[in-house]
């Protein structure tokens, strides 16, 4: 495929023998070049940090355990692909699919506050790229997705609502550029079926997806514009100034909580949110900047007087839409399974779940607390 090798290269070759012998060194050495990719592939498939990371762990040793059977008519990087998208369907024939609020159900009523948590298995969850070292641009000349571009909210999100066989066919089609007949010999299956589901698969796709990237927006704004909108969203919610962030969004954006399954759209709801609950004036906050998903992110901290410091709170997804925030995706991590109204609507106050820190802050490197 494009200008990958067919076969595995004469450095591969010699790691591959030791690795063989059993030199576990000379396996870390021969699949750490494809292990941020392969990762991301895992996550795209899955919609899951935690468990791109549990199947990425699972292909590797099941490589590793393949390797006797691995005799090189295909490229190393085809092989470990192969190994990795069935670890990912087997996985997802275990759990629900994962969506976001926006696909689950209907708009909140904003005067009802944040809706009933629901369990976190069923969300997507973001994703560190920075992080994990997923490169810029193209996997492949063949690939018509930028690899970046391919883990945008929307695009992930867009993938959940594809069949397993199909998700994992667009994937290695679209984003990585694999021909029809290595994705047919991945799957077991035919050229033409390959063909069939890629083509249901786009359709499906398509229609979920906006019409420009962020990928592409982001470029169009050049980094100081993205760094303008960024900080005048900050200081407007620094502010507690509802107008000034509501004057920033598009007229139909979205602004979610996962795990919580409300969402309130448009200007006028999120607004009449925004006033009753997170800038109500209750809560004081802190952000620190970083990107998730390929796009600006923003983690928010509250202030906690007994520390007297900003704790973390929930890493907020931004998307833009020209120069305004079409949505805004705030993964919380602080929740409750008390269906007490009075618990859910002070959040803020609730203690860590320390599986979604971890997910949500330490993957992206961000601290525990910010000083006052």
């Amino acid at each position: 495929m494009g200008t990958v090798p067919a076969t595995p290269t004469p450095q591969e070759r010699a790691l591959l023998d030791a690795a063989r012998g059993g030199d576990q060194g000379a396996y870390g050495r021969l699949v750490e070049p494809f292990r941020g990719e392969l990762h991301a592939h895992c996550y795209r498939m899955l919609g899951s940090l935690h468990d791109a990371e549990d199947a990425l762990q699972e292909a590797l040793l099941r490589a590793w355990r393949g390797l006797p059977g691995f005799e090189g008519r295909s490229s190393l990087r085809s092989w470990l692909y192969r190994i990795a998208t069935n670890t990912c369907l087997n996985a997802i024939g275990r759990r629900p699919k994962r969506v976001l609020p926006v696909d689950y159900g209907p708009a909140t009523d904003p005067h009802a506050g944040p809706g009933e948590p629901l369990v976190e298995s069923v969300w997507v969850e973001p994703y560190p790229d920075e992080k994990v070292g997923l490169e810029e641009g193209y996997a492949a000349p063949e690939a018509r997705f930028e690899q970046r571009e391919a883990v945008e909210l929307a695009f992930v999100a867009a993938l959940q609502h594809l069949p397993p066989n199909q998700r994992a066919v667009l994937i290695l089609r679209e984003v990585l550029g694999f021909s029809a007949r290595e994705v047919a010999e991945a799957l077991e299956t035919t050229v033409a079926s390959v063909n069939s589901a890629l083509q249901r698969a786009r359709k499906t796709v398509d229609e979920r997806l906006p019409e420009q990237s962020q990928q592409a927006t982001l470029r169009s704004l050049g980094d100081d514009g993205v760094r303008t909108v960024v900080e005048r969203y900050v200081e407007a919610w620094m502010r507690g100034d509802v107008g000034a962030v509501v004057a920033m969004l598009s007229e139909d954006a979205t602004f979610s909580m996962p795990p919580l399954r409300s969402y309130f759209y448009g200007r006028e709801a999120i607004s009449v949110f925004l006033e009753g609950w997170p800038l109500s004036g209750l809560w004081r906050w802190r952000t620190l900047g970083t990107r998730a998903n390929g796009q600006p992110a923003l983690a928010f901290y509250t202030w906690d007087d007994e520390t007297r410091s900003f704790h973390r709170f929930a890493l907020n997804v931004v998307t833009l839409q020209g120069d305004q925030i079409s949505a805004v995706t705030a993964f919380l991590g602080r929740t409750t399974d008390d269906l007490d109204r009075s618990l859910i609507e002070r959040l803020p106050d609730q203690p860590d779940d320390p599986r979604k820190m971890a997910v949500f802050f330490e993957r992206f490197g961000l601290p525990e607390e910010l000083p006052a």
